[in-house]
């Protein structure tokens, strides 16, 4: 999924090659990528696109060769000065007068050019592993290229990806390098190739660079193989620029380092006056708000018919302004937003005056309003997790850790937004319920933490799946394993960018499994590094003390009941179907049943089927109580809601998702240990096996084991400290 689609895309016909573009932003400066090196093509921009365009208006251009571009044979088409030229007919056809011009590589050295020929035309440019031919000794990997790349393009694309993007843990960017790679075809790679050479001296290139005009930025990485760092240096020296050296990076940091980049490209055009501040219209405290806490105070204010001159200042002592804190809540699913309204009711109890600001996504925004919460304005801005998941499900399938994989992106656009956020407003504590975006950005840009940082989570390591054949079984134990690693590493070597980190649960909770091979167990490694809450339910028991006046609030009889509800994610309408003809089998064996099917705010309550006895809903916000007045339950294999049942004592069966790794290894975990639930799989769910459930739990008392009705007191005691 993207994280944000184009406001404008298209093509311009250059001399029979059609060139094609996308726009992101409709008002502000121009930023415009050039294009890139046809073996990919612009998606890798991906993370700066979303970024960038909310400062201006953002154009991508597709190079001739890949993407949505023409794939002309002909060598004679892939010389550098048709790539700066397509350049210019797509800023022509926009009818874009001036622009600052990113490029990396090869496209770096094609908006030089484009630069030097058209100086009016730019107002800066940054250059990433810029190629400068000739500036230092020859391209190291150009004589790789007739290594056997001819007979298995697929294995050169991931060899020479290997190659660009040394640092640990970039397999998502090799992935996406190599798939980038293949949508162009390997006749297409080899015309580029062949082509003739526009510039074949070192003369050609110091007459590019001395007709650059404009601010020049050279970014590098000092483990480049493609480019060696002598090039940027050169260029930066030659252009009369910036350099920006990072360490430990290869060829591609915009991808790997994409924070770092972001607010590089963004402080240098914005120095080079190419860029402004976050346009108007955007959400107060991003663009021109006023600053919260000790900030805002020393703001100041204005008198009236003074024409605008302060004539008062006023102080805020630290000590005197409330505490402010911002709360991060997951929107996959509900439970995260039911459980941290609790923690924050119980942190207002411990700290009187808090202020509370959410940074949140539907559907935890609509939860939070209802409870009268201030979600703050910036959270408009915030790409969809919940989307992303649904897009990645099959028929009560979702591999939920190469969802969140693929939704790299979306994390980073999420960050962007926090960290803007935070720059402009003080919060004296940040707090992330599995915000897996500022947690691991945060990790890898350390500089940013600018306050006390707490984490918290209900399950802790990346668990592989059986998937259909034996290869892609053991690439998931393979890439677990990675991520774990990589975030090992990271605690390690920053044991003090989370300043509490909480597990939602108690010791026993945590699966004993490796975090992979070499690895710790998890149990072992999150009692040396987390805090135990005990479990937060959201609720307190006396909720749920009277049944029959929970009964009687949802117009339940004497009849039985079953509760049939999927969360609140859009992934669980197969289950609904199959357990609406559930209904219609259990029904003619169970006088008077009643099924109540929940959609969540997710699902259209129009998609599920009618029968006699059932009753569709939308969206349920005291699903909780509803759940405790019922006979027994069918649901998924969420934590939120199966606990929920745990702690109201009713019997349930769950239907975990197919792939998914927590709902299959860490709740049903967890639901052992209370002893609670009985675990379908969706190949046994079939309509006969859940009517069979429902028939034989309807009556039933399970005695579970106690679910803690303290944990958000003792969550919020921990926050209290940093407060």
């Amino acid at each position: 999924m993207r994280a944000r689609l184009p406001d404008l895309a298209g093509v311009v016909d250059r001399d029979g090659v059609a060139v094609a573009y996308e726009v992101f932003g409709t008002e502000g400066p121009w930023v415009v990528f050039s294009p890139m090196d046809p073996i990919i093509h612009s998606r890798g921009w991906k993370a700066q696109v979303p970024y960038l365009s909310r400062y201006g208006r953002v154009c991508t251009i597709d190079p001739r060769g890949n993407g949505a571009s023409d794939r002309p044979l002909d060598p004679a088409a892939y010389t550098e000065q048709a790539y700066a030229d397509d350049l210019l007919a797509v800023v022509d056809h926009l009818g874009v007068e001036r622009a600052a011009v990113v490029g990396v590589c090869g496209s770096a050295l094609w908006g030089l050019m484009f630069a030097a020929q058209h100086p009016e035309r730019v107002s800066a440019f940054v250059g990433i592993g810029t190629q400068g031919a000739f500036l230092s000794p020859r391209d190291p990997v150009r004589p790789l290229f007739g290594r056997d790349w001819r007979e298995d393009y697929p294995a050169f694309l991931e060899f020479f990806a290997g190659l660009l993007l040394p640092e640990p843990h970039s397999t998502k960017q090799v992935e996406d390098f190599v798939a980038w790679g293949l949508d162009s075809p390997l006749e297409v790679q080899v015309a580029t190739t062949e082509g003739p050479e526009v510039i074949s001296s070192v003369d050609d290139v110091l007459a590019i660079l001395d007709g650059v005009r404009c601010p020049v930025l050279a970014i590098h990485g000092d483990l480049d193989r493609c480019q060696p760092i002598a090039r940027g240096q050169r260029v930066a020296e030659l252009t009369g620029g910036e350099l920006l050296v990072i360490e430990g990076a290869g060829h591609l940091p915009m991808g790997r380092e994409p924070v770092l980049v972001n607010l590089a490209i963004r402080d240098f055009l914005q120095r080079a006056g190419a860029l402004g501040g976050l346009l108007t219209g955007q959400p107060a405290g991003l663009g021109g708000g006023q600053a919260g806490g000790a900030d805002a105070d020393a703001a100041g204010g204005q008198a009236a018919g003074d024409g605008g001159r302060a004539t008062s200042r006023r102080f805020t002592t630290p000590r005197n302004r409330p505490r402010r804190l911002l709360y991060l809540s997951s929107p996959i699913g509900l439970g995260h937003a039911r459980r941290d309204l609790a923690v924050v009711q119980a942190l207002r109890a411990q700290v009187p005056g808090l202020e509370v600001d959410w940074l949140a996504q539907d559907p935890v925004t609509r939860f939070l309003a209802e409870h009268g919460e201030r979600v703050h304005p910036a959270s408009r801005w915030l790409a969809s997790e919940s989307a992303q998941f649904e897009e990645c499900a099959g028929e009560h399938d979702l591999n939920a850790f190469q969802a969140v994989r693929q939704m790299d992106e979306v994390l980073v656009n999420n960050f962007m937004v926090f960290n803007d956020l935070v720059e402009q407003e003080s919060y004296d504590l940040w707090t992330g319920d599995e915000a897996w975006d500022v947690d691991y950005f945060l990790h890898e840009n350390p500089d940013l933490k600018r306050t006390a940082y707490a984490w918290l989570t209900d399950f802790v390591g990346w668990l592989p799946m059986e998937q259909d054949d034996p290869a892609a079984t053991a690439r998931e134990a393979e890439l677990t394993a990675d991520y774990n690693a990589d975030m090992l590493e990271q605690i390690a070597r920053l044991p003090r960018i989370r300043d509490h980190s909480l597990f939602v649960g108690n010791p026993e909770d945590v699966v004993d499994e490796s975090f992979g091979p070499g690895l710790p167990r998890i149990r072992d490694w999150v009692g040396e590094h987390y805090d135990f809450t005990g479990y937060i339910t959201g609720f307190a028991p006396d909720e749920l003390a009277d049944r029959e006046a929970l009964r009687q609030h949802f117009g339940f009889g004497e009849e039985p009941v079953c509760v049939v509800a999927v969360g609140g994610s859009g992934v669980g309408g197969h289950l609904l179907r199959r357990a609406v003809e559930a209904h219609r089998l259990a029904a003619g064996r169970v006088d008077g049943l009643r099924t109540v099917v929940v959609t969540g705010p997710r699902i259209d309550p129009a998609s599920v089927p009618r029968a006699p006895g059932l009753t569709v809903e939308g969206y349920v916000p005291d699903l909780h109580r509803m759940l405790a007045a019922a006979d027994m339950a069918v649901v998924q294999g969420g934590l939120t809601t199966t606990m929920e049942l745990a702690a109201a004592g009713r019997p349930f069966v769950y239907v975990p998702l197919r792939h998914h790794f927590e709902q299959n290894r860490h709740v049903r975990h967890r639901l052992d240990n209370y002893g609670a639930g009985t675990c379908v799989t969706w190949d046994e769910a079939s309509p006969d096996r859940l009517a069979e459930a429902v028939v034989t739990n309807l009556g039933t008392h399970p005695a579970y084991q106690p679910v803690e009705s303290d944990g958000a007191t003792r969550a919020a005691t921990r926050l209290a400290q940093l407060l």
